[in-house]
């Protein structure tokens, strides 16, 4: 072990604050991290919206999502805090201001992004490290596309869903599954997610922390907001894993409780998604002057 990573993991055991900035987060801190994942990642979202989809022979190629957004959040901020605001961003400013809001179904992507990303956040204890960077994006994209094939394979065996077949490929629920995640790995987990992320976080290690005032990251110290490692949080992660499958079912059943679906996008075009890219501004916006607040405040503290 080098000897500047014993210094930072000593530091990060034995203060509890470093420049005079504490480790545990405020509420205050804890609604900027959870605003700012909103918005981010309601903008690279609706980014998508206009990126059309590609195909390489029976394969359909899309990108389900720019990783490298949502992970820089959890893998420099609090975990916790940036995987629940994250997912939720991607619902408010793409589906239900679109108009493609399914109602309570839409808690299982939420539920399974959210696992994801908090489970990844909490991994990458050092975000210098590109290996725990790299192993970080792949987490996000394995545990939610897997969670979601697993959904898709129990709807079909329990038979409340036909299996949609690709021309081409076996006539296999398996084959087809299987080929769709290792294609989402490919794009959404490499392509977009290990690929920018593995300059980007380290790039902004430091420098975006102060600015929310909360401490980077030490390696050696816990991290405010991180699963923790214990046999009981492994059985809530299960629980609300399981709990997914219900609400995706709803939708399987045409159960469409607080559905909202006018279909905007068809009906005045791809300028609608504008409404979402200002409704995220604004969100950011008000990130941004509470980050001011409280510099100001922390300032004349300081005084």
């Amino acid at each position: 072990m080098s000897e500047s990573t014993t210094t930072d993991e000593r530091a990060g055991r034995l203060r509890g604050a470093i420049d005079g900035i504490p480790r545990a987060l405020t509420t205050p801190q804890k609604l900027m991290v959870f605003v700012l994942a909103m918005s981010l990642s309601g903008l690279a979202n609706l980014i998508l919206e206009i990126v059309p989809d590609a195909s390489i022979g029976p394969v359909e190629v899309d990108v389900s999502y720019f990783v490298f957004v949502p992970l820089t959040l959890v893998a420099l901020l609090n975990p916790f805090w940036a995987a629940l605001g994250a997912p939720i961003g991607e619902v408010i400013f793409v589906d239900l201001l679109m108009g493609d809001f399914s109602g309570l179904a839409e808690v299982e992507g939420i539920i399974q992004m959210f696992l994801a990303l908090f489970i990844a956040g909490s991994f990458i204890r050092n975000p210098r490290s590109r290996v725990q960077i790299a192993i970080g994006a792949i987490l996000v994209v394995t545990i939610d596309k897997l969670l979601s094939a697993i959904v898709d394979l129990s709807k079909v065996w329990i038979g409340v869903e036909d299996a949609e077949y690709v021309e081409g490929l076996p006539e296999s629920i398996l084959v087809v599954e299987a080929v769709g995640f290792a294609a989402d790995l490919l794009i959404s987990g490499v392509l977009f997610g290990v690929l920018p992320a593995m300059w980007l976080i380290p790039a902004l290690h430091g420098r975006i922390e102060p600015l929310l005032g909360m401490r980077p990251r030490v390696p050696g110290e816990p991290i405010p907001g991180s699963a923790p490692r214990s046999g009981l949080f492994v059985a809530v992660a299960v629980a609300l894993g399981v709990s997914s499958f219900l609400f995706a079912f709803l939708e399987a059943w045409d159960i469409t409780l607080g559905a909202f679906e006018p279909e905007f996008l068809d009906e005045y075009g791809d300028g609608f998604l504008w409404v979402g890219v200002g409704a995220a501004a604004v969100a950011f916006l008000v990130v941004v002057g509470l980050i001011q607040l409280t510099r100001k405040n922390r300032e004349n503290q300081g005084r």
